[in-house]
């Protein structure tokens, strides 16, 4: 057999690799845009098989597919096209979407490469030959009817951005959630001194500060949830231009309910169609969730890197698996590159939010937004990222965290910043005087108060206590 076949479309013939189930339309987006080798993100190709079967679904419920127009299916074509959908959607296909993600603005070019996989692969479970030029089962008059790309495509990208936030990001930021709350309950008597400015301040507890960081992910959490909420409404039923032209009037509202009915997801029609294929506003407010949420996944990272920093050297207030040989040419030395590829795939993400913001200002022109499948890419990438990275740092990180209750404990006491609870013995001006001095000498608060008798010492015990000051007090 050949390594190619002549397949035929509006603009005549094309040479399509002999054993691919796609046709023309696609072969010729795969010639036209050699960019990237970046094709689109698997969770929107199963997308887009979702949303394909729901429209066959909705077609067949009005009666268009066997119905008296052009070409009508019978029945065992009609569960055909089914299982083929269903197999992109279980991830049999995905090698046939070949596409570039820098193509056509709409996704057109990924819109008829579905069409026609799913076309040829219902055509071959019939005992039919998909490599005839005759299509009984046609990619644009039959899988993509009542349909068009400025509508379809944006639809499956709110759907597989609603899934992955669903399914693979909010459980990982949940599983953190509770790693760094067992943290905070394991270190709450660990007291250590805290950081602001990047200089000494009073007391807190080592749990208090994961707890902290605990509460940013519990924050995190609803944001997801809000980035999720943000694509529930669906474009499809607008076709070209949002005016619905060649499809039903129920036909957007019963593909959404079947999508919700697959997915779980309480999807609806877009109120507004014109608006639903023109704007992608809400994937700009979802993504722009995903950034808030990459940028505290950072500030964490960090700062498990700060208190991990020595060990010698640095504050070493927790103690950071050892993962791997951290450099080249110094023997021994570790590095905290599980915090470091946090803050590397956040910035990513981050840098996505650019693309997104970009694209959704400028890509929305009249009746259509020209820049989907970057938004789509950017998108799937940014929440892949965040939930892989989450999901790692788990394991190779939080789980192996420990405390340093020595580094902890032996910082407090040398700090300035005790003297704050002195303020209500001895006021603001003589307590700023005595740290001056006690910088000046090397010595402590508490030896200077002793050596000059600024306060009996029962009372300078109870007011000097650590503990107590990570607490208010009555």
């Amino acid at each position: 057999m050949s390594d190619f076949r002549t397949e035929v479309d509006s603009m005549g013939e094309v040479q399509v690799p002999a054993r691919a189930y796609y046709s023309a339309q696609t072969q010729r987006a795969v010639e036209n845009f050699p960019i990237s080798g970046w094709t689109l993100p698997v969770a929107l190709v199963r997308a887009m098989g979702r949303v394909k079967l729901a429209c066959a679904a909705a077609n067949n419920d009005l009666g268009k597919l066997t119905g008296s127009g052009k070409n009508p299916l019978d029945e065992k074509q009609v569960k055909a096209m089914f299982q083929a959908c269903e197999e992109v959607i279980a991830g049999k296909m995905d090698s046939e979407f070949p596409v570039d993600v820098f193509q056509t603005g709409s996704g057109t070019s990924s819109n008829m490469n579905i069409n026609e996989v799913i076309s040829n692969r219902a055509i071959e479970l019939l005992g039919g030959d998909r490599y005839s030029k005759t299509k009984p089962i046609h990619p644009n008059d039959h899988v993509n009817m009542g349909q068009s790309t400025n509508d379809t495509f944006p639809t499956a990208i709110h759907v597989a951005t609603a899934c992955e936030i669903r399914e693979r990001l909010i459980p990982q930021l949940q599983r953190f959630h509770t790693s760094l709350m067992d943290k905070a309950k394991q270190w709450d008597k660990v007291i250590k001194i805290g950081r602001t400015h990047l200089m000494d301040a009073t007391p807190l507890r080592l749990g208090q500060e994961f707890g902290g960081f605990a509460r940013q992910i519990e924050l995190s959490i609803e944001r997801a949830k809000v980035a999720e909420r943000a694509v529930y409404e669906l474009p499809v039923g607008g076709t070209a231009v949002g005016s619905g032209i060649n499809t039903h009037p129920e036909f957007g509202k019963r593909v959404s309910d079947h999508l919700a009915k697959q997915t779980g997801i309480p999807f609806v029609e877009a109120v507004n169609h014109f608006e639903g294929n023109a704007q992608r506003d809400g994937l700009v407010e979802s993504h722009g969730q995903i950034k808030t949420i990459a940028m505290t996944l950072f500030n964490i990272a960090n700062n498990i890197r700060w208190l991990g920093s020595g060990p010698r050297c640095g504050f070493f207030e927790v103690i950071l698996p050892d993962r791997q040989p951290g450099s080249s040419i110094m023997p021994g030395k570790v590095n905290p590159v599980m915090c470091e590829s946090m803050m590397q795939l956040t910035a990513r993400v981050i840098g996505n939010d650019a693309t997104m913001t970009l694209s959704g200002a400028t890509g929305g022109n009249f009746q259509l937004n020209i820049m989907m499948p970057v938004m789509g890419h950017a998108m799937l990438e940014s929440i892949m990222l965040l939930a892989n990275g989450v999901s790692a740092f788990i394991e190779f990180c939080m789980e192996g965290l420990e405390a340093n209750e020595a580094a902890c404990e032996a910082s407090v006491e040398q700090s300035l910043s005790m003297v704050t609870s002195l303020n209500p013995y001895i006021g603001y001006e003589k307590a700023a005087k005595l740290t001056k001095e006690a910088f000046a000498s090397g010595k402590t608060i508490r030896d200077l108060c002793l050596e000059q008798k600024i306060l009996e010492p029962e009372v300078l015990t109870k007011a000097l206590d650590p503990f107590s000051m990570t607490e208010p007090q009555a």
